[in-house]
């Protein structure tokens, strides 16, 4: 089966990840989303400890649902998403399932994220990566974060 490579910078290296076909007992796939969603009115909410708990809580939830996290920026006005997924997965579910338990934990731990009527917006940004493209997704969303 085929093999891509995917250039992924890290905070002080970097290297090669190979990002391979996945494959079980009835499906070959590479399924791979770049997701994009901001705060309520675009607030540059998510600095210091909104940004490390909502990190937290992101990677959690995708470690939870076996999604593969290729690359997360968390940006005080919007966070970017870089996931692997299963082929009965949509970038809305993924989204829905992000926002839903950080709205709800960062709103419960940080009071004055309540003072905005909700903590996201209704819209996102999803796009399908396939194997060519991954390695410039993953180096766009490295260069939002400065690394």
């Amino acid at each position: 089966m085929e093999v891509a490579q995917c250039c992924l910078v890290g905070v002080d290296t970097i290297y090669l990840s190979t990002v391979d076909y996945q494959r079980d007992e009835h499906r070959v796939h590479l399924i791979v989303y770049h997701l994009v969603w901001t705060p309520k009115r675009r607030k540059a909410v998510l600095v210091n400890a909104v940004a490390t708990e909502c990190r937290a809580l992101i990677e959690r939830k995708c470690s939870e649902r076996n999604w593969q996290i290729l690359e997360l920026a968390i940006q005080p006005d919007h966070i970017h998403l870089f996931v692997r997924v299963q082929p009965n997965v949509s970038a809305s579910e993924v989204v829905q399932e992000c926002k839903g338990l950080t709205s709800r934990e960062l709103r419960l731990h940080h009071k004055h994220l309540l003072r905005l009527p909700s903590l996201w917006t209704r819209r996102y940004f999803a796009s399908t990566a396939g194997n060519v493209s991954a390695a410039t997704i993953a180096r766009y969303i490295a260069a939002q974060t400065g690394l």
